[in-house]
């Protein structure tokens, strides 16, 4: 699940399923609230990943950022097995992801931003790379002219985003492509696998099988294709994405620049609360003080020396595996960052809630005597790298805003130097 509380940032996975069973379930979970009855809609396995206090709890959570469920617009259908119901809610419209499996029972629920069906001009540019047992479906921009022979892969932040990473109504992934096409820079991204087959990620799954397998099979694919090997890779990474970098760069050595947007340079773990704290000081009917207390229970448990590997997920952050949480507590990025010897580029708003100055800074301390990073701040900006309001909050995603020119240029003249 992706809540835009968490949007691009922490990841929530809760999975879900046929067009007509999925409407009745989701009639039963957020209009008539006979939660019961929806989780009875569950497969076995589905059980073992999301228990029925977390479904609830999800649900009041969901109700507390975008308000009552008002209806379904429309369904879509992505294939045999998974419907997007495009729903609005009192405060914004995001999509229910419903996953089937045979039986018709339902395997993978997801609140993701809204996927438009055979309207999207990136059809043209449509581009299938294969990773392990799935394709990835994905859009590959190339310069008809003026090429530079660069190409840059996005790496999305936490949760099932699309190719976009579409956050309300802006897409800050297809905007900073198309610039960077405009000025012969040519780029490649995907749809994660936990929006396009949820079925790959279980309670065994880590980052790992999340995000970093993929980005080394597309890396893979292009180092090893004739018509792109004379092109210089960068990797892209926002937000958790970029937090992973180090990680994904010891698998990809041949990449030729690393690009950190709005990173976190702390643990999950460690920023959780805060967050929710701060959007609980500005709107506390968005984030209860209920809430944050069982996040916070959440997060004592997983850094004491109880959590261990027969955790429950209840007992976890969002509800996630204690399989994640373990691979992400053994994570130290500054371990990885230290052997990194090619040009890296840190780009941060000055108003993003969600990744601060600190973390920002923090990255600046680790590389203070580095020739190789270029740290940029912009004040006016938020978690998107659009102008923020002045009191920051998941509304301004809401609005559809123009991602900055000075960003952008700055972006364009790190690739092209």
């Amino acid at each position: 699940m992706r809540l835009l509380l968490f949007a691009l940032f922490f990841p929530v996975l809760f999975f879900s399923q046929q067009k007509e069973k999925g409407a009745e379930f989701i009639n039963l979970l957020l209009v008539k609230k006979e939660f019961n009855s929806a989780y009875s809609f569950f497969s076995e396995e589905m059980k073992t990943q999301i228990s029925l206090p977390v479904l609830q709890q999800t649900v009041e959570q969901i109700e507390g950022q975008l308000g009552k469920f008002k209806n379904v617009i429309e369904v879509n259908n992505e294939n045999k097995n998974i419907y997007f119901y495009y729903s609005e809610f009192e405060k914004a419209k995001l999509d229910i992801q419903i996953a089937f499996d045979d039986k018709s029972q339902i395997i993978g629920f997801f609140f993701v931003p809204h996927k438009e069906f055979g309207k999207n001009e990136d059809l043209l540019n449509s581009f299938n790379i294969k990773s392990e047992s799935i394709m990835l479906k994905g859009t590959l921009l190339v310069p008809k002219e003026n090429d530079k022979k660069k190409l840059v892969i996005f790496i999305h932040g936490s949760g099932p985003n699309d190719r976009d990473e579409t956050v309300g109504e802006n897409k800050p992934f297809k905007n900073i492509a198309e610039y960077l096409l405009n000025n012969g820079i040519a780029s490649y991204r995907y749809d994660k696998r936990t929006l396009s087959n949820p079925e790959t990620f279980s309670d065994n799954s880590t980052v790992e099988q999340e995000t970093i397998n993929d980005v080394v099979n597309v890396f893979n694919f292009f180092v090893n294709d004739e018509q792109y090997k004379n092109y210089k890779i960068i990797l892209l990474g926002h937000s958790f994405g970029g937090y992973l970098l180090p990680k994904i760069y010891q698998k990809t050595p041949e990449v030729s620049k690393l690009v950190f947007l709005a990173a976190n340079a702390r643990p999950l773990q460690d920023i959780i609360v805060e967050q929710l704290q701060y959007l609980n000081k500005i709107d506390p009917s968005n984030v209860s003080a209920e809430t944050i207390q069982t996040t916070k229970k959440q997060v004592d448990f997983l850094n004491s020396k109880k959590f261990n590997l027969s955790s429950k997920n209840s007992d976890l952050p969002f509800g996630l595996s204690a399989n994640y949480w373990k691979y992400l507590l053994d994570y130290n990025t500054f371990d990885y960052l230290k052997s990194i010897h090619i040009p890296m580029f840190f780009g941060q708003g000055g108003r993003d809630y969600q990744v601060t100055e600190k973390d920002f800074n923090l990255w600046q301390n680790q590389l203070k005597n580095s020739e190789y990073a270029v740290f940029k701040l912009y004040p006016q900006l938020n978690h998107l790298f659009i102008n923020g309001s002045i009191n920051p909050s998941p509304k301004d995603y809401n609005v559809k805003g123009s991602m900055d020119e000075r960003f952008l240029k700055d972006l364009e003249e790190f690739i092209l130097e």
